[in-house]
């Protein structure tokens, strides 16, 4: 039989590991897998960058090389418009869209590199961006790599405690006291700040060790100072505790024998902070202060259940699913702590999570969401946590679930074995995963997920997999890091032929796990989206983007 030249140059059907004809250099570029795919916007990869960060790399590329080309894109996005980048640098740092600030902080670093008057306009955004010492510290490791310490960058440094009031600037000097091998008293070497204000200057001589009770006047700031004085030297948990309801005091000023006090932990946990009421829900546990049925159980249980504060805190829904991972096993990931998890607390943590996305509106149409489960999402894990790629892409997958009503929840991965249709399997790996239901926990959608075998990649099965069974469906969700290589059609090209059979307006959104450069969406198809994970407001535009 004579052979079909067409195939060779056929825009239906192509194999994932040779671009689309036509596409090549202008559209699809070569992933690190070896297959093609289309080249991410580079302001959308701006923003996988500052949420998503590249400190642990992925499969197919270090975190070496992942920080250099997102360094790169920031440099880009800058060239082409410095404003529109520091204002995309600054949202999402001050509105809590990223887990870590880490990226954010790295990529204000590298504006404040640029020559003025780009520099000073990216130096003023510096309070926007780093708003607690610990940030600073980081700030200037980071610059140190970049550019020396002109007047720009003392002047930045200098403002950032001279435009707070005293009693602010000393609670961040002793919550905040070093990280990154530097201090506030390094940085006050650096700078040299000098104030009028006799309060603050009394601050700044407390930090530098000179006598700083002869020159500070009555007030706030003095006051504080000489409770977390007292406190150092206490001979009592009770006067430890009354000074904590006082004054306010963070635990990091406390000493380390209090610190196995319950009562000490309960005078704390009545103005505990979110992030830090998370972090130490294990601590709580193990000296048997938040038990199961306890009344510091309910107090935590009553703060999680409290939406405006979690979003006031800016508590990532990432932090929250880290939490609760840890605190359901019974034992912390170092040290020796080991607790009864209290199922109260399981179910409030599970809550917080959704609450610490943007408010979503069901969009009344009918979603597919594919998860992919190739071994490249397994790899490594994302925002230097515990969890893979594809544990949170399961987690991302269950806000939609519990939005929307009609979800179909699918897992693929190319490799697998054909399976009859009577077992809910088609074709080389793809799955439904029919037991998470509204109803389900994050870590039961987790660990469903998790369970699933996994193989090469192949992001055209979700849309294969409805062609084939004739499904109705509006929007295709696929998380992913789009390394596609293993189909024999691209995803856009399934999509496609899906649109010419069934629905004409099916869209795809693309919800990116990795701050690499691509994506399966082709970004000149309207009915296309890239969205990226675990972006606090991705389900909200995920949902508009859904119902047009």
């Amino acid at each position: 039989m004579a052979k079909n030249l067409a195939q060779h140059v056929s825009t239906r059907k192509t194999p994932q590991n040779a671009p689309i004809p036509g596409s090549q250099g202008t559209r699809q570029v070569e992933n690190s897998a070896g297959g093609f795919a289309f080249k991410v916007d580079k302001w959308d990869r701006l923003k996988r960058f500052l949420i998503l960060g590249s400190d642990r790399g992925s499969y197919y590329a270090s975190e070496q090389k992942l920080t250099a080309d997102n360094a790169q894109c920031v440099q880009e996005c800058a060239k082409e418009d410095f404003q529109r980048t520091l204002d995309t640098i600054v949202s999402v740092s001050d509105q809590g869209q990223a887990p870590k600030n880490d990226p954010a902080i790295l990529a204000l670093a590298l504006l404040c590199s640029h020559e003025p008057p780009n520099s000073g306009l990216a130096f003023a955004q510096l309070p926007k961006v780093c708003r607690i010492g610990t940030h600073v510290f980081t700030f200037v490791d980071m610059l140190q790599h970049l550019r020396g310490r002109g007047r720009s960058f003392r002047r930045a440094l200098q403002n950032w405690y001279l435009e707070k009031d005293a009693k602010s600037v000393a609670f961040q000097v002793t919550k905040y006291q070093q990280r990154s091998r530097w201090s506030h008293k390094d940085i006050f070497r650096l700078v040299k700040p000098k104030t009028e204000d006799a309060s603050l200057d009394g601050v700044f001589a407390y930090v530098t060790g000179k006598d700083w009770k002869t020159k500070m006047p009555e007030g706030a700031a003095r006051t504080y100072l000489e409770a977390v004085e007292l406190v150092k030297n206490a001979d009592s948990k009770v006067q430890v505790c009354n000074l904590i309801r006082e004054y306010n005091l963070p635990r990091e000023v406390i000493p380390t024998e209090w610190l196995k006090e319950p009562a000490v932990w309960e005078a704390m946990l009545e103005r505990m902070p979110a992030t830090a009421l998370i972090r130490n829900l294990g601590k709580l546990s193990s000296i048997d202060l938040a038990k199961p049925m306890s009344t510091a159980s309910g107090t935590i249980c009553a703060k999680l259940a409290d939406g405006e504060w979690l979003r006031k805190s800016r508590l990532h829904p990432l932090a929250v699913l880290v939490a609760l991972g840890i605190y359901k096993q019974g034992y912390g990931l170092r040290g020796s702590l080991t607790w009864v998890p209290d199922s109260n607390v399981i179910d409030a943590l599970d809550a917080a999570f959704y609450d610490c996305f943007q408010h979503v509106k069901p969009t009344g149409k009918k979603h597919m969401l594919a998860i992919d489960i190739s071994g490249s999402m397994t790899w490594d894990t994302i925002c230097n946590t515990t969890l893979t790629p594809r544990d949170a892409a399961a987690a991302m997958a269950m806000v939609n679930v519990r939005t929307e009503a009609q979800t179909l929840v699918t897992a693929f991965s190319a490799g697998g074995t054909r399976i009859g249709r009577g077992r809910c399997r088609w074709g080389p790996g793809i799955e439904v995963v029919g037991d998470l239901t509204k109803q389900s926990r994050l870590d039961h959608a987790v660990n469903a997920i998790n369970s699933k075998d996994f193989g090469q990649t192949d992001c055209a099965l979700p849309m294969l997999y409805a062609t084939q069974e004739r499904l109705d469906i509006d929007t295709f969700v696929v998380y992913t890091d789009s390394e596609t290589w293993a189909g024999d059609v691209h995803p856009v090209q399934a999509l496609r032929e899906y649109r010419e059979k069934f629905n004409p307006r099916a869209k795809l959104i693309v919800c990116g796990m990795v701050a690499n450069e691509f994506t399966i969406a082709d970004p000149n198809d309207a009915g296309m989206m890239d969205v990226v994970g675990f972006d606090t407001a991705a389900p909200a535009v995920m949902a508009d983007f859904a119902r047009d």
